[in-house]
């Protein structure tokens, strides 16, 4: 229906299938080595309390944001990434994440830059006069004023399915959405059945506990991410439905940048831990294939990495200034500090890739 840009619909769509149901339950592909095998030494703990995903956004976004990323993957502190294939260097994140064997699944960009999809740059109601996106609040006003074309959603959405393709060689493990746009109304029907029609198993559900008791947030950013959770759990049925998987806990909106410190995570993991006791699952959004004899699984989002040169970088429109902050390094240091990682350890946090949940 859509063109070139879905093509290869057909031939992603049996890639998937090369994935089998590992001894216990898990998921694992023959695209590659689990990334495991790599980070866990031998005799390490057997049984978890937590096997934690933390995911690095933006790769792609610009050449020093890869290199912090991959930095932060090797030295353990890192253990999967989201991919934002209209990002001005993805293809080198590509190549660094195929060479060093990184986890990787698809960003979802609808509201920063150009759309992958060509015939959308030009006429179209996902982008503005100039043919970038909207914007992060832009786009959410557009969809609120009922002007969004859900098909062209659709259409840009399977072109990057599709992109990730091309630059990884394999589907995304996971796929969620640059700026949470992938939660929004409407969006998130499209969005559900795309990934169900690719195969793609987990997703990401921004609902934190705790994040109603932080004084720390500026009123501004406090109101968007309560926005962002209502817009989250108007999902969760949406995906059920269509049978997309998420970890048991989401963590990152109140460790973002300047909040991220050693004790911010442990609180976070802390909050993480009490709301999935028996009993408290009412308050967190659960994925009907959670099991209570299995460890938590937990989800921290993180925007590690080296600031942007302001001349490098971006989605088409240049590096913004959260890629060009300085808390980008401050988010890389405190991960790979060592004080946190024997933290990991102490606690029994065991860090994994979606496609080792």
């Amino acid at each position: 229906m859509f063109g070139g840009c879905v093509l290869v619909k057909a031939a992603l769509q049996i890639t998937s299938l090369h994935c089998k149901l590992g001894s216990k339950g898990f998921r694992k592909c023959h695209t590659g080595t689990l990334h495991q095998e790599k980070m866990r030494p031998s005799g390490s703990m057997p049984q978890p309390r937590v096997k934690l995903v933390v995911t690095g956004d933006d790769l792609g976004y610009c050449p020093r944001r890869n290199r912090g990323i991959v930095d932060c993957f090797l030295a353990g502190a890192l253990s999967n990434v989201s991919l934002l294939v209209n990002g001005s260097a993805a293809e080198h994140a590509a190549d660094l994440a195929r060479r060093h064997k990184i986890p990787a699944g698809l960003h979802a960009n609808l509201s920063e830059g150009l759309p992958v999809c060509q015939k959308l740059r030009k006429r179209s109601t996902l982008v503005n006069k100039d043919g970038f996106f909207h914007g992060k609040m832009g786009f959410r006003k557009v969809l609120q004023n009922g002007h969004l074309n859900m098909a062209e959603v659709d259409l840009e959405l399977r072109a990057q399915v599709k992109k990730f393709y091309e630059l990884m060689g394999h589907l995304p493990h996971h796929m969620d959405g640059h700026q949470h746009v992938h939660v929004l109304p409407e969006v998130r029907d499209v969005f559900a059945r795309i990934l169900s029609d690719y195969g793609v198993p987990y997703t990401r559900v921004p609902v934190e506990p705790g994040l109603r008791s932080c004084p720390w947030l500026a009123p501004p950013l406090q109101e968007f991410y309560m926005q962002v959770e209502e817009d989250a759990w108007g999902s969760v049925g949406v995906f059920r439905k269509h049978g997309i998987r998420w970890p048991c806990v989401y963590l990152g909106l109140t460790t973002m940048g300047e909040n991220m410190s050693l004790t911010s995570i442990k609180r976070a993991i802390g909050n993480a831990l009490e709301a999935s006791r028996p009993g408290n699952h009412s308050i967190l959004p659960q994925c009907d294939t959670t099991r209570s004899d299995c460890p938590t699984t937990v989800e921290l989002m993180v925007h590690p990495g080296y600031p942007s040169d302001p001349q490098q970088g971006g989605c088409g429109e240049g590096p913004d200034s959260f890629s060009q902050s300085l808390d980008r390094q401050h988010e890389l240091d405190t991960l790979m500090d060592p004080e946190l990682l024997n933290f990991y350890t102490q606690e029994q946090i065991q860090l994994c890739a979606f496609k080792d949940l």
